[in-house]
Order: structure tokens, then sequence, then C-alpha cells
């Protein structure tokens, strides 16, 4: 996305509800990926004019932090992305308006990290993006997914994390690839390792802190994913697909 010869400085994200090294900033986002502006400053009195929303609420900081799964609106042009990968592990703007999703930027997938009591023996889970949301519903466990209202902050549905949903990698060798679930190994003491086989059939493995679920068992894609189906090819693959051998 940054240019190889356009100096050493990149901007740096502002702290927020995102790993510094999980995010882009949106000023990479308006600026070299959509192409809205040509210069920080004209990003800068784009995002001041109340014009980018971030899950659904204003951001005027143009180094805000954008990270996996966040829906970034741009209500003057009509135009909505999501926050994904690609299976080189870069993030990609997949542009929500498929017809096979519904009222795609409505709603965003929110990963469960932890789940605990807090004060008083109130119930609450934390997600992948920073968001705590008290007296979830109790069929929720850590590594399960939840569907969260935009304009509410609330969690409408569950997506469990079981064999036969769908998921996709977000950290790791496999970055970006999308698979179902296939088994869990378990190791007390250690790292739990899932497998995970594509829609081509080949089989992998990672660690269960790097898969999100995005679609339930035996059910489509709760999201839109990117055109190359989250399928990672080899070199041989690709020079095939570009060459037409």
């Amino acid at each position: 996305m940054l240019d190889k010869m356009g100096g050493t400085w990149a901007p740096r994200p502002s702290t927020g509800p995102h790993k510094m090294r999980e995010c882009l900033p949106l000023v990479l986002i308006l600026r070299n990926r959509l192409k809205y502006a040509l210069t920080k400053k004209e990003v800068q009195q784009i995002c001041m004019m109340g014009l980018v929303k971030v899950d659904g609420r204003r951001r005027t900081d143009p180094n805000f932090p954008c990270g996996f799964n966040d829906v970034i609106s741009l209500d003057k042009t009509d135009e909505h992305f999501r926050m994904l990968f690609d299976t080189k592990g870069r993030y990609v703007l997949q542009r929500l308006n498929n017809s096979k999703v519904a009222n795609e930027s409505t709603f965003k997938l929110c990963r469960v990290n932890k789940l605990q009591l807090g004060a008083k023996g109130v119930p609450f889970i934390s997600t992948h993006d920073g968001r705590t949301i008290r007296y979830p519903d109790p069929l929720v466990r850590v590594n399960d997914s939840v569907r969260v209202e935009l304009d509410t902050g609330k969690m409408s549905d569950i997506i469990k994390f079981e064999t036969g949903a769908s998921c996709i990698i977000t950290k790791g060798k496999n970055n970006g690839r999308i698979g179902v679930i296939t088994s869990r190994d378990k190791h007390p003491g250690g790292f739990d390792i899932v497998n995970v086989k594509d829609s081509k059939g080949k089989v992998f493995a990672t660690r269960i802190g790097n898969i999100f679920v995005i679609g339930k068992k035996d059910e489509g894609h709760m999201i839109s994913i990117p055109k190359g189906r989250g399928i990672k090819e080899g070199i041989l693959e690709q020079r095939e697909r570009r060459f037409g051998y």
C-alpha cells in the first residue's frame, strides 16, 4: 500500500481498540487505498467534516486505528467497506454491496476473547476489538463469534466455535485463509491446535487463538469474503492462473 520509494516514515496509528501491529490508520485507507485525498491535510479535512464513520461512529482522528472486521462508512458516496485479510496476510477493503448478505454494513462480527464475572457478579465478555458487552447470552463461550449491531452496540446472534463451522485465519503463516473446522486437538498446558479444510480440500492446522469463526455449522458465511475466496495458491498455481496454462 505504501510506495517502496516513498520515504522512511509512515503514519503511526493512534491508541485505540486494536493493537498497533494489527491495524491501519484511517489516513492510509482514505489516501493510499481509496484515493479520496492526496495529502494527510486533505484526509484531516475530510475527517473533521464528519464524513467518515468507523463501526457506525464518526471519527475525526486521521490516525484512528482500523482493524480486522471493522466497517468503514462514507455516507456521502454511500460506500461501505469491511477490513479483511487476503491470503498473503494483507488488509483488503471488501466493498459491502453483496446481495447474498442483506444490510451487511449495519453489523460486524466480534471474536470472544474473554468471558468472566465483573463487579457485583455481573457477567461480561471482551471481544477482539476492545468491546465489553455486559449480560451476554448464557450460551456464549470463549472462541465463539458474536454478531454486534453497530447502531445499538448489542449482540444479536452467536456463531459457535464447533466442528463444521466456517472460519478465517487472522494470524500466523495461514493468515487470510478461509475454510471449515474439521477437528480440534487439545494440548493441556500448551496451545490447542485446530485443523481446517478449505474449499479445494487442502487441510492445514493453526493455533486456536488464530481462528475467527464467520459462519455457522452447515450454513454459509455471515459476511462477504474477498475475491480469492480465502484459497491460498502456490507459486506454480499463481503462474498458471496468470498466464492461463
